[in-house]
C-alpha cells in the first residue's frame, strides 16, 4: 500500500517571472494528509487558496493558469511536474504574485527544492488511479490518450515544429524520481521566434531571456548554452504533460500516448481522467 507524502520542511526560491519581469518568491511548504497541492497567494488579502485541479484551470495559452475568485496563478506546470515526479501528495505552494520564477525554463530548480526539503511519508493511504477504460482527446493534429496500467505511468510523445533542426522528435519515458532528475527535469521551455515577437508586442515575456528558454529560428535552436539533449523539445513536452496531468489530484498510473501535445490537450485529458474517477468511485 502506497502512503501519502509531504515535504519534511519548507524551501524557498526567488527569481524573475517570465511575463511580468518582476522578482517573484515561491515557497514549498509541508501540508497535512489529504490536503493535495494547493497554491496560496500570500500577497493578497486573506491569502486565498487555489487547489491545483484541472477544474480550476482558467487559461491554457502559453502555460497552465488556475484561479479561484479574484486569485490566479500562472505557469504552474513546471512546479506540478516536479511534485508529481517526487510523489508529493500534499503541499502548500506560497506565491507573492501571480507568476512563479521562471528559473532556467525547466523544472530542475523546483525538483532541487523538493530534494533539499526532503520528502516524508504520512499515515494516510495515497490516492492512486488508473483509468477504467482508454480515454482520448483529439483536436486537429493533436491527440492525447491514456490507457489503463495499474503498475506505472509511461508517456510516449512525438512533437513536430517547422524550422527545428531535429524534427520530428520522439521520446518514451516511465515516470520515476531519479530518472526524472536526469532525463526530464533539465528540459527547457522553447518558443518559435515568430511567436516570441507576437508575445513581446503584447507586453509579455518581459522576464524572458536566453537563460530561460530556447528559441527556434530559421532552422536552428538558439540558447545561451548548448542543448542539453538533442531531443530537448520533446522532453520538455513530457515535463509539461507530467505537470498538467497531476491536476487530477491523485497519482496516475497508465500508458499515455501524446502526438503534438500542448496545455489545452493536456488539461482536456486530465478532465476526462477526473470524470472517469467520479463515475467509478
Amino acid at each position: 500500500m502506497e502512503k501519502q507524502q509531504t515535504l519534511a520542511k519548507s524551501e524557498q526560491i526567488s527569481g524573475i517571472a517570465l511575463h511580468t519581469g518582476v522578482r517573484a518568491t515561491l515557497q514549498l511548504n509541508p501540508a497535512p494528509e489529504n490536503t493535495g497541492i494547493v497554491f496560496r497567494r500570500v500577497d493578497m488579502p486573506g491569502k486565498p487558496l487555489i487547489p491545483a485541479s484541472a477544474m480550476n484551470v482558467i487559461d491554457v495559452q502559453r502555460g497552465t493558469t488556475i484561479g479561484c475568485g479574484q486569485a490566479a496563478v500562472y505557469t504552474i506546470e513546471h512546479i506540478m511536474s516536479a511534485l508529481h515526479a517526487c510523489s508529493v501528495d500534499n503541499c502548500i505552494v506560497d506565491m507573492d504574485g501571480a507568476e512563479p520564477p521562471i528559473c532556467d525554463g525547466s523544472s530542475r530548480e523546483f525538483f532541487a527544492m523538493v530534494e533539499r526539503a526532503g520528502v516524508v511519508q504520512q499515515d494516510a493511504e495515497a490516492k492512486v488511479w488508473t483509468p477504467t477504460k482508454p480515454l482520448h482527446y483529439k483536436n486537429g493534429s493533436t491527440q492525447v490518450a491514456i490507457f489503463p496500467d495499474p503498475e506505472k505511468l509511461t508517456i510516449s510523445c512525438v512533437t513536430s515544429f517547422k524550422g527545428c533542426p531535429v524534427d520530428p522528435q520522439y521520446y518514451e519515458y516511465e515516470l520515476e524520481r531519479e530518472s526524472y532528475k536526469q532525463e526530464i527535469a533539465p528540459g527547457r521551455t522553447f518558443v518559435d521566434y515568430r511567436d516570441l515577437r507576437a508575445l513581446m508586442s503584447y507586453g509579455l515575456c518581459k522576464g524572458g531571456s536566453l537563460d530561460a528558454a530556447a528559441i527556434i529560428h530559421n532552422g536552428a535552436i538558439i540558447c545561451k548554452d548548448a542543448l542539453r539533449f538533442e531531443n530537448e523539445i520533446v522532453r520538455h513536452k513530457i515535463l509539461d504533460l507530467t505537470g498538467d496531468i497531476y491536476l487530477c489530484g491523485v497519482r496516475i498510473k497508465g500508458n499515455v500516448i501524446a502526438v503534438k501535445p500542448g496545455h489545452p490537450a493536456n488539461v482536456a485529458l486530465t478532465k476526462l481522467i477526473i470524470e472517469d474517477m467520479l463515475n467509478n468511485q
